[in-house]
């Protein structure tokens, strides 16, 4: 219990926030391998609190970006929001709350490297999101969300952030047509609290590429970064048999 208070207090203090409820930021930490090895004393996890921190971190970036940027586009908007809450940003704000090193995993998980898996820090960052609104309501989650990510939105804003290859990979291919691209997860490996997703990328009725992954998002990305990998070597060997042929 010393442990618990101590995570508590510290977590408050880099967040600038005081749960009312302090279980429901306990919770936002407890991993679902944590749950899997302890069946009979623990029985919930944070995946919950991780799907309700997605969608309030989405509407709070939406809505920020669209009053901020008045005469941009909706593709725009899109685009900046993607990179925003993109794994890669979530992550990168989980280290700084060092969320790694808090969290309640399964012992196997954490052999394997979890406390610093891209995928599980910002599924954790969501989790603590979804915690702080059902604690204080949408204008408290929006305080530390803006708060929190300000510098990865002034790197959004000024064009310097990790990439989002889907959103490269779809600015491609809507150059050639508006027909839509398909993801699809073709293969889970592994048990509930430890899954790799195998996922493709179709465009046109083709497979453009596949890519491996801890979370759905993270293959999809995989398999976009394929796709665009392919496309640049293509266009290199167009351009090789050009030359040759001059």
């Amino acid at each position: 219990m010393e442990q618990l208070a101590n995570i508590i207090d510290d977590l408050q203090k880099k967040v600038h926030f005081v749960w009312r409820n302090p279980e429901l930021l306990r919770l936002a930490l407890v991993h679902s391998s944590f749950t899997y090895e302890n069946r009979g004393r623990e029985e919930h996890n944070n995946e919950r609190l991780e799907f309700l921190g997605d969608a309030v971190l989405e509407l709070i970036i939406s809505d920020y970006y669209y009053r901020s940027f008045p005469h941009k586009t909706e593709g725009e908007l899109t685009k900046m929001r993607a990179l925003t809450v993109c794994e890669p940003s979530l992550a990168t704000v989980a280290r700084r709350l060092e969320l790694g090193r808090y969290l309640f995993m399964g012992r196997g998980e954490e052999r394997s490297g979890g406390r610093e898996r891209p995928s599980l820090l910002a599924d954790a960052f969501e989790a603590l999101l979804g915690s702080v609104y059902l604690d204080a309501g949408l204008e408290e989650a929006r305080r530390v969300v803006l708060q929190q990510l300000a510098d990865i939105i002034e790197e959004v804003k000024s064009g310097q952030t990790v990439r989002d290859y889907k959103t490269d990979l779809q600015e491609i291919l809507q150059r050639k047509s508006a027909d839509p691209i398909h993801y699809f997860i073709i293969d889970e490996e592994g048990p509930d609290h430890d899954k790799i997703f195998t996922a493709a990328v179709e465009y046109r009725d083709k497979r453009l590429g596949w890519g491996r992954g801890r979370t759905k998002k993270e293959a999809e990305q995989q398999a976009a970064k394929m796709a665009l990998e392919k496309h640049k070597r293509n266009n290199a060997m167009k351009s090789n048999s050009l030359i040759s042929n001059a």
